[in-house]
């Protein structure tokens, strides 16, 4: 399919407000660190019930924050934008935020209570695959890096607008966010997790992710060193 020409002067604009970033095969990748480019995550009523049922419970690190007054959801700030080739938004990145998993789970060997921890960090979206990626990190374990995190259906695709001479607005909206298979497994042996919860991992909906794109400043801008778990 080839762009419109409205659609190529909308990405234009957008690089001449955002900033050119870092030009390669797989596109055109734009900073928007210092914009109001924002995710926000907010996990289903279910998911926040089975989540208080087997006591894990979440804390925002790096640039990610809770959002006020919204249970579940947390603010995810957008680091980056790739365009790819045809002109289309190929990814979205979060670079710096993390969300802690934490809960008391039991050891395998002793029966002890042990505490637990699973970080999930530096998150992506990949339109491409339509799959949500993490650097995912088990307490006391080796990171994996960008492993697929949830599979998800796009409600209302990103619509960047154009008003002349360089403002840029952009909403989507993503929902029926499922667990991976990896993340299915890692989240079973890194938080230790009872065994009548299994099954639900397979059929619950995580919830949604909103992700709004403006060239209005922010400042300070976000840090875009990606999160490092302890």
């Amino acid at each position: 399919m080839i762009a419109s020409p409205r659609f190529r002067m909308t990405v234009a604009a957008l690089t001449l407000a955002l900033g050119a970033g870092a030009a390669s095969a797989a596109g055109l990748t734009l900073n928007v660190a210092n914009k109001q480019a924002n995710s926000v995550q907010t996990f289903s009523t279910f998911a926040q019930g089975q989540f208080r049922q087997v006591g894990v419970t979440f804390t925002a690190l790096g640039n990610a924050t809770a959002v006020a007054n919204v249970k579940g959801a947390y603010n995810l700030p957008i680091t980056t934008i790739t365009i790819g080739s045809n002109l289309k938004v190929a990814s979205g990145a979060a670079v710096g935020s993390a969300l802690q998993l934490d809960r008391i789970g039991e050891d395998e060997e002793t029966g002890e209570e042990v505490a637990v921890t699973l970080t999930l960090a530096n998150f992506k979206i990949d339109y491409t695959r339509n799959l949500v990626l993490a650097d995912a990190t088990p307490k006391g374990g080796t990171t994996i890096p960008q492993m697929p995190l949830y599979s998800f259906t796009v409600n209302e695709a990103l619509k960047l607008k154009y008003v002349f001479p360089l403002t840029i607005t952009g909403h989507e909206e993503l929902s029926k966010l499922f667990l991976t298979p990896e993340a299915k497994s890692l989240f079973i042996s890194a938080l230790k997790l009872p065994s009548f919860v299994i099954p639900l991992l397979d059929t619950t909906d995580f919830g949604t992710i909103v992700n709004d794109i403006s060239t209005k400043s922010r400042s300070p801008a976000v840090p875009t060193a990606p999160y490092v778990a302890n």
